[in-house]
């Protein structure tokens, strides 16, 4: 009996592992390769970095007895003695506060929807030269400024102005609403949604015009209406970028317009029209209180970044991306 020569499977002795390759580039190489694109980013960074992050070091003088004639360093430290007078009952800064969470929910119940209703509509035109004309007049009143936009409304709603000689005609009562501390909050949302509103659809615009268009047709075929394809189709295309940007806002809640509000507040008073922002300035520039607006500038900043954070994790929690993704586990 003859044997049988079997063949044996030839077994690889090239090492398991990561392999490596000529195409990876050493953090030297990348550098060389983006010189350009870096250099044209520098004057941003560096604008970021000078007025963004190094002035963060002067928060320190939240917990001193700051003197700008003696400087930083040889004022007197106070340690959280600022921090104590804010949340020992100052009757100013709790007005601010008030204030300021007011205005804060009645721009949020208001301002924020108006840009996304102002998308939706514009991008049911048909026809484009129509939208772009609309979205010019739309856009307009963001590039003026708020010095502008005060006098504009001043003008229209207050004494002697367009609105009251109308009511005059027609035989009706002078309205007060330039002045009057009950109207000071509705009208600082109106004026936030004539001057901002069309500026804001710019981004809603551009998520419209990202979802497919297959998704419609496929919902018509269906047997989907316009408000069937509106709940089902271009909401949920949109809704990353509103996520998004209530996020943003949600840790801007505590700001709510300095220059808009302390060009009118002589009008009205401190009671109806101090927010942080306004008593920051009226109490640390006029003042001379430097440490506590300091240190209120800084709680405002930490609510802030916990208020980012926290709705970034329930963005997350709701399956969406949020500003930024979590570590992978």
């Amino acid at each position: 009996m003859s044997a049988t020569a079997t063949a044996e499977p030839e077994v690889s002795t090239t090492p398991v592992g990561p392999v490596s390759s000529k195409s990876t580039k050493t953090f030297m190489q990348k550098l060389r390769r983006d010189w350009g694109l870096l250099l044209f980013a520098l004057p941003g960074v560096l604008v970021i970095l000078c007025f963004q992050y190094i002035p963060l070091l002067g928060n320190v003088i939240a917990f001193k007895d700051y003197q700008p004639f003696i400087g930083i360093l040889d004022s007197d430290w106070v340690a959280f003695d600022n921090f104590s007078i804010l949340f020992n009952g100052d009757p100013a800064f709790l007005n601010a506060l008030k204030n300021t969470m007011i205005i804060t929910f009645l721009q949020l119940l208001f301002t924020f929807p108006v840009p996304i209703v102002l998308a939706l509509l514009m991008n049911s035109l048909i026809s484009n030269g129509f939208k772009r004309a609309v979205q010019s007049i739309l856009y307009l009143p963001h590039f003026l400024s708020w010095v502008v936009v005060v006098a504009l409304f001043q003008h229209v709603l207050g004494y002697n102005g367009p609105l009251e000689n109308f009511m005059a005609a027609i035989g009706g009562p002078a309205p007060e609403i330039i002045g009057n501390p009950g109207f000071f909050k509705p009208l600082l949302v109106l004026q936030d949604i004539w001057k901002n509103a069309g500026w804001g659809t710019i981004l809603f615009l551009a998520a419209l015009s990202g979802i497919d268009q297959n998704l419609y047709e496929a919902a018509a075929v269906d047997g989907a209406s316009r408000w069937r394809q509106l709940w089902h189709v271009t909401l949920p295309g949109i809704r990353p970028v509103v996520i998004l940007i209530l996020i943003l806002r949600i840790g801007d809640i505590l700001s709510v317009g300095f220059e808009q509000i302390v060009l009118q507040q002589p009008a009205v008073g401190l009671e109806a029209s101090e927010v942080l922002d306004t008593y920051v300035y009226n109490n640390g520039i006029i003042g001379g209180e430097w440490g506590i607006s300091a240190a209120v500038g800084l709680v405002k900043g930490v609510i802030g970044v916990i208020l980012v954070l926290g709705a970034n994790k329930l963005a997350h929690m709701f399956g969406e991306a949020g500003i930024y993704q979590g570590a992978a586990k």
